[in-house]
């Protein structure tokens, strides 16, 4: 339990120094909410910031701020009038949640096989095949390999459409362009782990046992080989159910990503501090269930 309560302690001052951050830069940066190309009187802009505070001194709008996030509230949108913060992360997120989840099935089912096939066939065509496909998904960016698997896919052999959800097709082109990266990056990581695993005296000692290499790799290497894996585990599934801002701008997913993208560019610092709090809260979660899901991978690692 100590070690529990001080992790969460830790968590919360890590979320405390991300939100105090991420204030201060916006407030740092020339300009407002209410400045674009479109100018308002003096007297219309004076009268939105007195409206929304954003004339009273910083400390008391980090303040006010703060002790609306403890009651849950993210405040209003500066730029969808009556619209609040909550209400876009109610809306995008289920949306990316969803893509998130199928492509963090689609990681785990392909990247662990793979990397299990080329520690095992090390030295051979199979595990260069792999570690080949792995470079390039590791090497080239997310909107690059859109940009080809839309070019290919729905111009040229019309299989899949380019954007939307309408059906389970719409889900193919996102997910591999989501999970790119992370397939890749994971599949490396297995196959270097189950190698050094591989290497050790009590596998050895299994093999003079007379045990099967199938016997060996799935009963007493893969469970220790995946120790490393988890460790990045939970950032990556963090990121992918959040949603990928990019691969949702190309899909045009209304996702979390199109919400945020939107607050960048039109300075809407509200929704921008709720969705950068909510993916940074999220992203802590997750890297303190991977310290707990520990335990349950190798019980030699104590709490204590």
């Amino acid at each position: 339990m100590a070690y529990i309560a001080k992790r969460i302690g830790m968590m919360l001052l890590a979320l405390f120094i991300i939100i105090l951050l991420t204030f201060v830069i916006e407030h740092s940066i020339p300009g407002g909410p209410f400045t674009s190309d479109r100018k308002v009187s003096k007297e219309v802009e004076e009268a939105l910031e007195e409206k929304y505070h954003l004339n009273d001194p910083l400390p008391k709008q980090f303040l006010d701020y703060l002790t609306g996030i403890l009651h849950g509230d993210f405040g209003p949108s500066y730029k969808y009038t009556g619209r609040e913060v909550s209400e876009f992360i109610g809306e995008g997120f289920p949306l990316s949640a969803k893509l998130g989840g199928i492509t963090v099935l689609f990681v785990l089912l392909a990247s662990i096989p793979m990397g299990i096939l080329a520690a095992v066939k090390n030295g051979k065509w199979q595990d260069m095949l792999v570690m080949t496909l792995a470079t390039f998904g590791v090497t080239i960016p997310s909107f690059v390999i859109a940009s080809i698997l839309i070019y290919v896919f729905s111009f040229r052999l019309g299989v899949f459409p380019s954007f939307g959800l309408d059906s389970w097709k719409g889900y193919i082109l996102p997910v591999i362009t989501l999970g790119g990266y992370s397939l890749s990056y994971l599949a490396r990581q297995m196959r270097s782990s189950l190698l050094e695993v591989m290497g050790m005296d009590y596998i050895r000692t299994a093999r003079a046992k007379g045990l099967t290499e199938v016997q060996v790799i799935f009963r007493h290497a893969l469970r220790n080989a995946l120790i490393p894996l988890v460790t990045v585990l939970g950032p990556t599934i963090a990121n992918l159910l959040t949603g990928s801002f990019v691969v949702e701008q190309i899909f045009a997913l209304p996702g979390l990503g199109v919400y945020f993208v939107n607050s960048v560019s039109q300075r809407d610092y509200t929704t921008i501090m709720g969705v950068t709090i909510f993916y940074a809260a999220f992203l802590l979660a997750m890297v303190f269930l991977v310290d707990v899901f520990y335990v349950l991978i190798d019980p030699r690692i104590k709490f204590d």
